[in-house]
């Protein structure tokens, strides 16, 4: 796999943070009721950059969750390694019931991600509201899903991959297009 452009750097993502954060607190006229849940694995770690950039605005700590959607795929029975999935669960701290949940990703291809993500949120309860919040929107929709706020739309090809890298998990951060 080559690389074949930076498209983000870490500056870029801070901005586009940023804009979602202001996004978010303006959609919903504050944050009261709002929960964000991350989408094992950099969903979490975008979640919580969220919250960092809306108590920075607003003043007020949002609750952050994370949830496990491994169980939720609809590719499990494709796996050819017969191993079984590793679960790590879902941790949401306060009850999602009657609340807008902000369901935060890094990046949305086919839907079937946060088709996962929308099946395992409402096993754990009825929220008011769900959003959809990614870092990188690259089209390609298997399901009529869209974003309600993205950091930026990269329009690619089916023969490129996006790979987001984030200091939390990797080295830097930075979202990079590779040909597959």
């Amino acid at each position: 796999m080559n690389q074949k452009a930076l498209v983000l750097d870490g500056q870029a993502i801070g901005r586009a943070m940023s804009r979602i954060a202001h996004q978010i607190i303006e959609r919903n006229k504050g944050i009261d009721d709002c929960i964000l849940v991350g989408i094992r694995t950099r969903g979490i770690y975008l979640a919580e950059r969220l919250a960092a950039k809306i108590n920075d605005i607003e003043g007020k700590t949002v609750p952050v969750g994370e949830i496990d959607i491994t169980l939720y795929r609809d590719d499990l029975t494709k796996k050819t390694d017969n191993q079984e999935p590793l679960v790590k669960g879902s941790d949401i701290p306060v009850d999602i019931s009657n609340k807008k949940v902000i369901l935060v990703d890094d990046v949305l291809y086919t839907g079937r991600t946060v088709r996962a993500g929308l099946d395992a949120l409402m096993d754990i309860g009825r929220p008011a509201a769900i959003q959809l919040a990614v870092l990188v929107d690259r089209g390609h929709r298997e399901l009529p899903i869209r974003a309600d706020y993205v950091g930026k739309n990269i329009p690619t090809s089916s023969d490129e991959k996006i790979v987001v890298e984030l200091a939390e998990v990797d080295k830097f951060d930075q979202v990079s297009i590779f040909e597959k």
